[in-house]
């Protein structure tokens, strides 16, 4: 437990594991509800953002820095995946002037 920097020892490890849990069931019933293609898209970031979360915390409490190196990893791929869903959000906008997702089901035909 000495090897746990003060600042860290502040907050208890559960706090980290509710609020990110929190954050995370958030994400997912923004996910499971919304009709919009841009708030799913933040929905799934603010999933990912929970997940960063926990694993920086159980990073800081081991005094490990792999998981960090996952974090960095992590917001690398999600940037990349915001660039390319918001390239094909921008190209349907301007195809069908609308970001819901039930209209989408018209392109497979």
């Amino acid at each position: 437990m000495n090897e746990i920097p003060e600042v860290i020892r502040t907050i208890p490890l559960h706090y980290y594991l509710f609020f990110s849990s929190t954050l995370f069931v958030i994400g997912i019933i923004g996910v499971l509800t919304r009709r919009n293609a841009i708030i799913i898209f933040m929905c799934i970031e603010l999933m990912l953002n929970a997940v960063n979360l926990l694993l920086t915390a159980f990073s800081a409490y081991r005094s490990d820095a792999n998981g960090q190196v996952f974090v960095f990893f992590i917001m690398a791929v999600a940037a990349a995946e915001v660039c390319v869903g918001l390239a094909i959000i921008v190209m349907i906008y301007r195809n069908l002037r609308t970001t819901d997702i039930n209209i989408l089901s018209n392109l497979k035909w």
